[in-house]
């Protein structure tokens, strides 16, 4: 699809790497810049206990860095800023995450760059916005942006995501900013500065839960997997065998599935408002009934039923599904075999 892309890529970490990816996936060339001082892309460094000290990449690594051609470059070195330079003067898109004041000092910025090549799409990711110098991690978005203060269990301290989802949601913004600055050129020629931040992309994607407070003034608090405006959703159950089930109710229609599956009398339940009024006591009958049958038995009564439901998976059991398979990418990188998942679903 973008076979005669070039992407240069001056980002690390994994917003801007997971953007790079994804056009390295379909079919761009894609130029992953590293810092030769610091021995490139500080993931690099960032192993599991049971990972080789001897390899010069990490899993982590790995998941965000994707056929690309690595170049370890010291960009403050004249000779090697002209290799860099020779490379901006080809490519379509420059991907950053340097703070723009470094961006500056470097000679990196859009400023500095486009004088090169005025067609540019120089797409630049920050944390904060501006330029505000503060570092920002995932964690520390995830902290600013009240996504911690809402997950985890009630009466318990915050607890940040398993994944860093800001800079996930990031990367999925700017690659929307890009391929709509793509469109653009494509019409008039033109390139683009693109600016997209952690902090904005966070808060963008608070969705129901920002307009919760902005129109009811209503500050949601940690509830587990249970949702704040739908009941029984998020709820969860353990089978006969010991699996838990989730179940995520979304009409009244799909109630009523479940409660005659269940056998339950649903009378007193029978609106959203009222199950979630009686949640506690709506649960603890839901749960007396699956405990009592295994999980592959509720299986196949809820998809019978066309009954929404999860069974909670740990990482073996996800990619033991033939459909998590199918999503797989491997690739040899610096002499390591790597297995990563695909983000460019088309």
């Amino acid at each position: 699809m973008f076979k005669n892309l070039k992407v240069v890529e001056l980002a690390s970490v994994l917003a801007g790497p997971l953007t790079g990816t994804f056009f390295a996936e379909l079919g761009a060339e894609v130029i992953k810049i590293e810092n030769k001082l610091t021995h490139g892309d500080v993931t690099r460094t960032w192993k599991l206990p049971t990972e080789s000290k001897e390899n010069s990449i990490s899993a982590y690594y790995s998941a965000a860095n994707f056929s690309k051609e690595s170049l370890l470059l010291n960009v403050k070195d004249t000779a090697d800023y002209e290799i860099l330079i020779n490379h901006i003067k080809e490519a379509d898109i420059i991907i950053t995450n340097y703070k723009p004041s470094t961006a500056r000092k470097l000679k990196l910025s859009y400023d500095d760059l486009k004088k090169y090549n005025p067609s540019l799409i120089f797409a630049e990711l920050t944390g904060f916005g501006g330029d505000d110098s503060r570092p920002a991690f995932d964690v520390v978005l995830q902290a600013e942006t009240g996504f911690m203060y809402m997950n985890g269990e009630p009466k318990r301290k915050p607890v940040k995501m398993p994944v860093a989802l800001i800079d996930i949601l990031a990367a999925h913004h700017l690659k929307e900013a890009i391929l709509c600055a793509m469109i653009n050129k494509l019409k008039t020629g033109e390139g683009k500065h693109i600016k997209i931040s952690l902090y904005e992309s966070a808060i963008a994607s608070l969705a129901n839960q920002a307009t919760n407070w902005l129109m009811e003034k209503h500050i949601p608090q940690p509830m587990g997997t249970q949702h704040p405006n739908i009941a029984p959703y998020g709820d969860m159950y353990t089978t006969k065998d010991g699996k838990l089930l989730v179940l995520a109710i979304g009409s009244d229609k799909q109630f009523e599935n479940l409660c005659a599956l269940l056998n339950l009398d649903g009378k007193i339940f029978k609106t959203n408002a009222q199950r979630l009024a009686l949640r506690d006591t709506l649960n603890d009958r839901i749960s007396e009934r699956l405990e009592q049958e295994a999980s592959a038995y509720w299986i196949s009564k809820l998809e019978e039923n066309n009954i929404p439901y999860g069974m909670v998976k740990n990482m073996q059991d996800v990619f033991e599904d033939k459909k998590a398979k199918k999503m797989l990418l491997n690739e040899v990188i610096e002499g390591t075999e790597t297995v990563r998942v695909k983000t460019a679903l088309v």
